[in-house]
């Protein structure tokens, strides 16, 4: 599949660039079910680059590579798509531009794939259907690339719906995202007065009629257009007037003065690029209404890598270096965003080169930040770039270089995982790290058989490796084999392609590891004795066990006197002590914070052992547990929940219902109409908050987790708890 250079659908040959001037890098996000996927296709297509929308990529069908995708009718993977746009498009004079397009799933599962995207692109297109507006999460993250700087534009797509609302679209995103979101162009209605059959360019005065079809035909407003595109108008010049450089344009412009169309439209690409005016454009991607519109603000007001600015790099030991220039002649400096398993190809990994150029048959210098947690400890090795391809979609065709600035997939690679970096063996250099959200729903997986028990190994490190939001754990207390995850749909997703993988696997309610302790003093007596074989086996021992407080561990006591119990055998009663205390007394989890203190015993010339006194002291552990109350605890987390003020009630309530303690609320420092709730939570109470919270406040809901302490479980519990384990055993 790699080794092709051309794939069904695929029309143009691999863009490739030398320059960086000639590059945009757009990540298209929005909420799920916007039109990104649609939009990206449509844009392919009037491009050039594939012969008709939905022949390469597709928001169901994007899973020619991909069965989770088919599964869930939903993307679920980052995809990059390139694309050439001639210096015809929507009507300008200039060069070629590459864009690689990279399309970002909607569902908030599947943050690391937009998290990928934001760190491979210098600008951001914001997609807002005009039927259903966009949700929390695409409001958070509009704020997120606020705080970085991001350029930022919109496109409102879905006009062809018959619920489409093109104003109250606009008011939405002036409401949520703020000042200087404005559009470029207004909807022109058909005579029937419902289908949209072109744009009002609203800086031109011109209409872009899609009657005909695609490419518009540009033409003079008619008379009825002309109040719509006045009072529009007037309102977008002085938005652009309002972030122009020159300080001397609105006085000119309130005096009177007629500015000139290219003064308006450079003051306006400007402001794009810096990141403080944000155009919007209609679009519809079925009737490719707005698209030439669109291209035209992707090549010409988002900015170039040249003018984006890069992520810092340090050497291997940490040390600051001088900052990258996004120069093809420079030193390479690249990143890898994002690593997949193809099942044709084996691993793919998508890389933007921020410095120098990167080339086939390169040997260069892998390394990476350490993640032990989710399995992908600090590494550094070299290793060659045998190809370098242009991925559209889950196609694959080989180019010659890679220039800064630009994006291009490796495969094959022995050691690239996602979130490294590659450098020259000469001087080996780290990109700085990037930020991904914590995995908070824990999934309990079990291999069918012995032979799935190595293969489950296998395939896990490789998508954990892959996937910076998921997190592997061995949990040697409850002997679970946990997968944590985004959500329900992230660990879908996972499953999914575990069994693709040939892994026969289940899953099995999570276990919470508890603890065990005493309530109150008590004495245990502990004999064994036993004759087998000629051999006989002999010890007996008392011991009196009292609770310490919570979080003080174990402590062993000797008061032994007369030499009832043999010196060199008091060490095994300890340790016959221990062994139990982590097998458990009631409920087969750990004790803890206790002090045992050996009293008295009997010891046998002959048949005395270390293991006959190991299994005494466990007896008399044992019994005297029966004697007193064993009090089971449960882990108590400090929980801190981000949520929009509307909620805040419901979530208070559902913290309530769950045995929590609110430690009181405060506003999110970001602002935004969004409050912090502090919480002491009970652990087990926790272990599907990821999806019940995203439920309750319709996804706009993310919190953290540490733990605090434990706390004894209500007795009720306690004994559900006793019942399970006896039943099990």
């Amino acid at each position: 599949m790699a080794q092709k250079t051309q794939e069904k659908g695929v029309t143009g040959p691999a863009p490739v660039v030398d320059q960086p001037s000639k590059v945009r890098n757009v990540v298209l996000v929005g909420h799920s079910g916007a039109g990104k996927t649609t939009l990206v296709e449509s844009l392919l297509a009037v491009t050039g680059t594939i012969g008709r929308a939905g022949s390469v990529i597709d928001g169901t069908t994007v899973s020619d590579h991909d069965p989770a995708a088919v599964r869930q009718q939903r993307s679920v993977s980052l995809a990059c798509a390139p694309l050439i746009v001639d210096g015809a498009a929507g009507g300008g004079q200039r060069a070629e531009v590459k864009v690689n397009l990279l399309d970002t799933p909607g569902y908030a599962d599947f943050v690391g794939e937009l998290r990928a995207g934001l760190r491979a692109a210098d600008a951001a297109l914001f997609v807002v259907s005009a039927v259903d507006g966009m949700d929390a999460a695409t409001a958070a993250l509009w704020e997120e690339c606020a705080a970085v700087g991001m350029p930022r534009a919109v496109a409102v797509s879905r006009l062809d719906h018959a619920r489409a609302d093109f104003d109250e679209t606009i008011a939405l995103c002036q409401r949520v995202f703020g000042e200087g979101v404005l559009p470029l162009y207004l909807p022109m209605l058909s005579d029937d007065g419902e289908s949209v059959v072109g744009l009002m360019g609203l800086i031109t005065q011109r209409i872009f009629d899609h009657s005909k079809g695609y490419p518009p035909t540009i033409r003079e407003p008619d008379a009825e257009h002309l109040p719509a595109i006045a009072d529009a108008r007037n309102e977008l010049i002085e938005g652009i007037i309002a972030e122009s450089e020159d300080e001397t344009l609105m006085e000119r412009y309130l005096g009177g003065e007629e500015i000139e169309t290219s003064t308006l439209i450079e003051d306006l690409e400007k402001a794009v690029a810096r990141g403080t005016f944000y155009p919007v454009i209609p679009v519809c991607a079925e009737t490719r209404l707005g698209l030439d519109s669109l291209l035209e603000v992707l090549t010409s007001a988002f900015p170039s890598p040249l003018e984006h600015e890069l992520p810092s790099v340090t050497g291997l030991d940490g040390s600051p270096k001088e900052p990258l220039r996004c120069d093809p002649a420079g030193p390479l400096v690249a990143e890898v965003v994002k690593t997949t398993i193809d099942s044709y190809v084996g691993r793919v990994s998508l890389v933007r080169v921020f410095s120098g150029t990167l080339r086939p048959e390169m040997t260069v210098h892998v390394s990476g930040h350490g993640m032990e947690a989710r399995g992908h400890p600090d590494h550094d090795a070299d290793e060659r770039i045998a190809h370098l391809y242009s991925p559209l979609g889950g196609q694959l065709r080989e180019v010659a270089y890679c220039v800064a600035g630009d994006i291009c997939a490796i495969t094959k690679s022995g050691t690239a995982e996602t979130g490294d970096t590659l450098s020259t063996k000469e001087q080996p250099l780290l990109v700085g790290p990037w930020d991904m959200p914590e995995p908070l729903l824990p999934v309990a997986i079990v291999a069918k058989t012995r032979s799935d028990e190595d293969a489950l190994a296998k395939n896990l490190g490789r998508l954990v490796a892959g996937d910076p939001t998921m997190r592997l754990e061995r949990n040697p207390e409850t002997h679970q084999l946990v997968l944590w995850c985004m959500g329900e749909a992230h660990a879908d997703v996972v499953l999914e392609r575990l069994r693709a993988g040939g892994v026969e696997l289940d899953t099995e309610p999570v276990r919470v590891a508890l603890r065990e302790t005493l309530s109150a003093p008590s004495k245990g007596h502990g004999r064994h004795v036993k004759q087998s074989g000629g051999h006989g086996q002999y010890a007996v021992c008392d011991i009196e066990v009292e609770p310490l407080p919570r979080g003080s561990g174990f402590e062993f006591a000797d008061k032994v006197v007369g030499g009832a119990v043999p010196h060199n055998y008091i060490p095994s009663v300890e340790k016959g002590v221990r062994s139990q205390m982590e097998r458990g007394l009631v409920a087969g989890h750990k004790v803890v914070d206790l002090r045992v203190t050996l009293v008295d015993g009997k010891a046998h010339s002959v048949d005395s052992s270390d293991a006959a006194f190991q299994t005494a002291g466990s007896l008399a552990l044992r019994e005297a547990a029966e004697k007193g109350q064993v009090l089971l605890l449960e882990p108590v987390d400090d929980v801190t929940i981000r949520v929009p003020d509307a909620f805040v009630g419901a979530v208070m309530s559902d913290l309530s219902s769950r045995r929590g303690r609110v430690l009181g609320t405060e506003a999110d420092p970001n602002g935004n109409e969004r409050t912090l709730v502090r919480a002491e939570v009970p652990a087990t109470e926790l272990v599907r908050y990821a999806v019940e919270l995203r439920a309750m406040t319709s996804g706009a809901g993310t919190f953290s987790r540490t733990f605090v302490r434990y706390d004894p479980m209500p007795a009720h519990l306690a004994e559900a708890v006793r019942k399970d384990h006896a039943a099990s055993h």
